[in-house]
């Protein structure tokens, strides 16, 4: 399923170009057997068509009903991995302090224990990101997964930095 706001129509025939073609092979010939060679045993009633494309249309509205209602959960469940993301770095950003400590750390240490947290919570994401996008296993997952971490490492550590 697309689920763009819109798409042009070239867009759509460059999609679809393979099936127009097959297509309208397939309806060539028996056309052409009609027309050109007089089999008019060939012509189907209109009432069999009508009540086919009837049927088709409401199982193809109730599939693209189905797919939106996939899309809208996934959509709501990944809303909510976000927020609770968001309030746990906030948690541990307040929760790891010298506040209630019995031995005082300096800042710096503070900094690389919250650091290490959130780390480790965007390891998880980014497997969970590699998982529920592609299909892999064994080394080319673990590649993956190492590979984004080490590029958005950087990154993420200005971002913290707050």
């Amino acid at each position: 399923m697309h689920a763009g706001k819109r798409f042009s129509l070239k867009e759509v025939l460059f999609w679809t170009r393979r099936d127009i073609f097959f297509l309208l092979l397939v309806s060539a010939i028996p056309t052409a057997c009609y027309a050109l060679l007089g089999w008019t045993w060939l012509a189907v009633p209109w009432l069999p068509i009508a009540l086919l494309g009837t049927a088709v249309a409401f199982v193809v509205g109730f599939k693209n009903n189905a797919s939106y209602d996939r899309m809208w959960e996934a959509r709501k469940a990944w809303g909510s991995i976000v927020n609770g993301s968001r309030s746990w770095g906030i948690m541990v950003r307040d929760y790891i302090s010298n506040k209630h400590a019995d031995q005082k750390l300096s800042k710096e240490e503070l900094r690389a224990i919250q650091l290490k947290f959130i780390y480790r919570h965007f390891a998880w994401l980014t497997a969970l990101r590699f998982q529920l996008r592609e299909n892999v296993c064994g080394k080319r997952f673990t590649k993956n997964i190492i590979k984004s971490i080490k590029t958005n490492g950087l990154r993420l550590k200005n971002m913290i930095k707050t």
